[in-house]
């Protein structure tokens, strides 16, 4: 086969592949309450976000490449790219650096954005670029700014997203400071996991912006009132993301949980609940109240920010079961 034939059969393979992937978060119903999504998934190219992966295997990480002489092993990369996973991308001494989200978690965290024409974005997280472009096939590209700590990841991103013919503003910097030289945003998202909501994001919105964070294997949206203020509840689902870099990193988990019965330390919204306590309930204390409160769901949990202060809590801002995030 030659190379012209070749390269034809891999283009109508993606575009198969990626009305394929469309499909399935469609069934998902990731983008049930703002389907104008799925056009933005239909027209952008994953693969070309995605030029290279590493896929988990018993011996360390077997790289797919989708420069590979071999015709098969640039299919199998091809595939993968439109697969509804997760891609890691960039990985330090064996540490994972920067991935491609699960295209249907990113439907749906873009969904609960809820953006609205002419809105300015921030996301916190270039990555491969890919949601940055979701997002600018959708607002623009004069509407959109993205933001990751490392060079190489930035000028990665920034040549993908020109690849597939989307130019929005790529900054490199620390996310957690956000992009003053670019405020004030509508809406700020997030894909990486936060230890708190930095205080420079809200100063840096409008008021009545949106922000969506993963935080504490959760995904919070906050309202913001004002540069010193906001609240919000977390979504129902789960959500694992790298942490920021340039910020505090996320407490690790209790090394043990000695006394705890087996169905509570098998509980994501048991270690949903330990992440968020952040050490100010011992694993005993947070079972007892996780017991009591009936094994309490995602969003029943709520995040507030008022001047210096921010907390988390269960059912009520103002209840009896808060904790300091800060």
């Amino acid at each position: 086969m030659g190379a012209h034939a070749l390269d034809r059969d891999l283009t109508e393979l993606a575009a198969s592949a990626r009305a394929a992937l469309v499909r399935e978060i469609d069934a998902s119903g990731a983008w049930a309450t703002d389907p104008a999504w799925r056009e933005a998934f239909e027209a952008v190219p994953r693969h070309l976000f995605v030029p290279y992966y590493y896929v988990g295997t018993r011996g360390g990480h077997e790289r797919r490449w989708g420069e590979s002489p071999d015709p098969r092993s640039r299919e199998k990369w091809l595939r993968g790219a439109y697969a509804d996973a997760p891609l890691a991308t960039r990985l330090r001494d064996g540490e994972l650096v920067s991935s491609s989200s699960q295209p249907s978690l990113m439907a749906l965290m873009l969904a609960e954005l809820r953006v609205r024409p002419g809105d300015r974005v921030l996301e916190i997280g270039a990555g491969t670029g890919y949601n940055a472009a979701l997002l600018a096939h959708r607002l623009g590209d004069d509407r959109v700014t993205t933001v990751d700590l490392e060079p190489e990841i930035t000028e990665a991103a920034r040549g993908h997203l020109a690849a597939a013919g989307y130019h929005p503003v790529v900054v490199t910097g620390d996310g957690a400071r956000g992009v003053p030289e670019h405020a004030p945003f509508d809406r700020i998202i997030a894909t990486c996991t936060l230890a708190s909501v930095p205080t420079a994001w809200l100063a840096q919105c409008r008021p009545g912006a949106r922000v969506l964070s993963p935080l504490a294997t959760g995904l919070i949206a906050l309202t913001v009132r004002d540069a010193g203020h906001a609240q919000g509840r977390f979504l129902p689902t789960p959500a694992y993301f790298v942490p920021l870099r340039g910020a505090d990193r996320p407490d690790e988990e209790p090394a043990h949980l000695d006394g705890i019965p087996g169905p509570a330390r098998d509980s994501d919204l048991f270690r949903f609940l330990l992440a968020l306590s952040r050490g100010s309930l011992e694993p005993r204390e947070a079972h007892a109240l996780w017991e009591r409160e009936d094994r309490p769901r995602r969003e029943r949990y709520g995040i507030t920010v008022s001047g210096e202060r921010e907390w988390a809590w269960l059912d009520d801002p103002e209840g009896p079961y808060a904790w300091p995030l800060r």
